[in-house]
């Protein structure tokens, strides 16, 4: 096996673990999300359905698939593999998504896009256009989240003898954020921001352990090489990443897909994907904590008490 993932790693598919059941199409409200967060992953040909539906959902919901194809100058064929991609099972159920998402514009639900912020905004503005951007991330990233996929995670991690992340640059910083909430409730984690540490880590996983990758674009060498370690020794892996088809997901048992905010010239990437993998993360974390109650109320209240004296005002206090 070992051979066979050191092969998938350098383009051939990699054998899959038993796959989690089949979910329901997205929301209506998550259709938006879908589009910005798989466009960018798309053929040009698809890029020009899922703009259209996207622009015009009203319109592209009255729409054969035969007029969707003239009226985006494509095929069937790719309209219905647009369908599917954006997690659609056929054309008739991403029709259904269309109306609903038009319904819901129509009774003033959805927010206007806004501007990119400019190098001369006024303090005011940038904050405002931030605020705007940072709460549509987390909406679109909410709407679009696999609430199975979440689940099934949130069950092996309550489970897990140890639990590794791995993360780099931004994607780091959230590693870390969850590894010391998992802390705090009593269970076994590390954060791995070198790559080699990291292998040197997830080589010694097991099938009770579980390896969870943050990569927004789906395809950072450094977080995918430990991840396809951990998942050749049996570990439970997951994945974190804004690119449900980015290679990270060949080694994954479960994808949990994060949506960003437009990037420009003064947002770059990072911020809007460290938005949406923390809200992932805050999930994750709120959700074992549920799980394992029992034991992780009494770890987090002592790991209050141990740092209150810390935040106490020392008055007058002789040194």
């Amino acid at each position: 096996m070992a051979q066979d993932v050191k092969e998938s790693f350098a383009g051939a598919p990699a054998a899959r673990k038993t796959p989690t059941a089949p979910t329901s199409p997205p929301a209506p409200a998550a259709l938006a999300a879908k589009v910005r967060t798989l466009g960018p992953s798309m053929t040009r040909s698809m890029q020009r359905v899922a703009e259209a539906v996207a622009a015009d959902p009203a319109g592209c919901a009255a729409l054969t698939v035969t007029g969707l194809a003239e009226l985006t100058g494509t095929s069937e064929a790719t309209v219905v593999r647009t369908a599917r991609l954006l997690g659609y099972p056929g054309y008739r159920d991403l029709r259904l998504a269309l109306a609903g998402l038009a319904a819901q514009q129509q009774s003033g639900r959805a927010p206007s896009v806004t501007a990119d912020i400019a190098v001369d905004d006024p303090i005011a503005d940038v904050v405002a256009k931030l605020a705007y951007d940072e709460q549509q991330t987390l909406a679109d990233t909410a709407a679009g989240l696999d609430t199975v996929q979440l689940a099934a995670a949130v069950t092996a991690l309550a489970a897990a003898r140890r639990i590794d992340v791995y993360g780099v640059g931004a994607s780091g910083l959230v590693a870390q954020d969850l590894v010391q909430k998992l802390l705090r409730i009593g269970l076994v984690a590390h954060a791995h921001s070198d790559p080699h540490l990291a292998v040197t880590n997830a080589v010694q996983l097991r099938a009770k352990d579980v390896a969870i990758a943050i990569t927004h674009s789906g395809s950072t060498g450094d977080v995918i090489e430990p991840l396809r370690v951990a998942f050749e020794h049996g570990a439970t892996t997951v994945a974190i990443t804004g690119r449900p088809d980015g290679a990270v997901t060949q080694y994954s048992d479960h994808v949990l897909t994060t949506s960003t905010a437009r990037e420009s010239e003064l947002r770059p990437a990072a911020m809007s994907s460290r938005t949406s993998q923390l809200l992932v993360v805050d999930c994750l974390f709120i959700g074992v904590a549920q799980r394992t109650y029992e034991t992780a109320a009494p770890a987090l209240s002592a790991s209050y008490e141990a740092l209150a004296h810390r935040h106490r005002p020392r008055g007058g206090t002789k040194r």
